[in-house]
């Protein structure tokens, strides 16, 4: 049976954020509102409970890892479950992970699409930096949503699903987004269950609503509640559409986008430190309820 499991549910910063004080942050440390701490987001995947495709690289990796003993079975003195990493975009909250896994005993398999590639080697050069190391194993994804497999999950087919996107402020194409800047995932399991993972997700273009139409499992951008979230709280002057993420609230926004999607579960993750979806007994939650939508929380599993 394929496992599907949350290792972090939050944006980039993780929650609490190290320099916030808004009131979620500020919250949690003090302990006054009913609300739980989260990683920065990934997934893993698992046919057997031993070998995992690890899904973005986080820069809390090694928390993570600590947390979910089974990505460390100790067979040997030098040991991990981690098969291979899966990059959906080369933003710096999905990929610096990786300068964490250096020790790797072999070269690590990484599998992005050719601009997340490119930035890895030019932008942010993690693959020259880890060629002192454990060396990278880079596999390019196609982008026609053509399937492939990664060894040695075998029977789960995955499809790269390019979005609209931006790339990386890093990068050196970022005034100019390439087709792969960004990926969802549409992830089938042996016994046919599909998911559509989507932790970046800026709008519903016609493919990424067919894929949330046929979707058993829905994982998707859950990263602001308004568009405005940041600008109104004096946090940024950016909108959530200005970085890339669909707001969930609003008449075109990700609930009203998941209330015509069959799925029978609808989960929002990457949740950004100031989104009151995080506070359990708030109102947003509650109206996420009665819509049928889950919050992801690091730990979560899924059984596929």
């Amino acid at each position: 049976m394929t496992t599907l499991r949350v290792l972090g549910s939050a944006a980039g910063g993780g929650f609490p954020q190290w320099n916030c004080n808004c009131a979620n942050c500020d919250g949690l440390r003090r302990g006054t509102i009913a609300a739980t701490a989260r990683t920065q987001s990934s997934i893993a995947l698992t046919e057997d409970g031993t070998h995992w495709l690890l899904v973005n690289a986080s820069p809390d990796v090694l928390a993570q890892i600590r947390a979910t003993p089974a990505l460390q079975p100790a067979r040997a003195p030098r040991d991990t479950g981690i098969a291979a990493v899966l990059l959906m975009d080369a933003q710096i909250d999905h990929v610096t992970g990786l300068l964490m896994l250096r020790e790797h005993r072999s070269a690590l398999p990484v599998y992005a699409t050719p601009p997340v590639l490119q930035d890895l080697a030019e932008g942010f050069p993690l693959s020259r930096i880890l060629s002192h190391y454990c060396t990278l194993e880079t596999h390019c994804l196609p982008l026609d949503a053509s399937p492939f497999t990664v060894p040695p999950l075998d029977r789960l087919t995955l499809h790269a699903i390019p979005l609209d996107s931006k790339p990386p402020p890093y990068s050196p194409n970022r005034a100019a987004p390439r087709r792969g800047d960004n990926i969802g995932l549409r992830i089938v399991s042996a016994s046919g269950k599909r998911v559509f993972y989507a932790p970046g997700l800026g709008s519903i273009e016609p493919h990424v609503r067919a894929e949330l139409d046929q979707a058993d499992v829905i994982l998707v951008d859950g990263t602001f509640w308004t568009d405005d979230e940041m600008r109104r709280l004096g946090l940024s002057p950016r909108l959530a559409r200005d970085m890339g993420h669909l707001a969930q609230s609003g008449p075109h926004g990700m609930i009203a986008a998941l209330d015509q999607a069959p799925a029978a579960r609808k989960i929002l993750i990457h949740i950004n430190n100031t989104n009151p979806i995080l506070v359990e007994d708030a109102p947003e939650r509650r109206e996420l309820a009665a819509h049928g939508i889950e919050v992801a929380y690091d730990g979560m599993e899924i059984a596929l």
